[in-house]
């Protein structure tokens, strides 16, 4: 049932996206820098793309950018998560080695009233 709406979804998107760029296919020039800065430079670099290309390039950049941005952002709660994981394994084990102990009485009450190993 879920591959179903996930495909249908997708289905929508592509149809969405198509649709776009059926209405944008107007050629269009993108300078890396104005016109009289890149005469002045001499760095007039610029490429002609359809219309369409430019959107789905941006939006393609903006959700790089955001994800890389929030990657970053989340560092401390990832280095924290680790550092928390590996004090439970260590607990785990430091439990695990205290149960298998034969130093005593596993009973803290029974500790109390045997007399201690000679």
């Amino acid at each position: 049932m879920f591959r179903l709406l996930r495909l249908l979804f997708l289905g929508v998107i592509a149809v969405v996206l198509i649709t776009i760029a059926m209405a944008n296919r107007a050629w269009v020039t993108l300078s890396v820098l104005p016109e009289e800065i890149g005469q002045h430079l001499g760095l007039n670099w610029s490429l002609e793309v359809p219309l369409f290309a430019a959107i789905f390039a941006g939006v393609l950049l903006g959700l790089l950018i955001g994800f890389v941005w929030e990657w970053m952002r989340e560092y401390k709660i990832r280095t924290t998560a680790t550092k928390a994981t590996r004090r439970a394994h260590y607990l785990e084990k430091e439990v695990d080695r205290l149960k298998t102990s034969k130093e005593g009485p596993k009973d803290e009450i029974l500790a109390l009233i045997e007399p201690p190993a000679k």
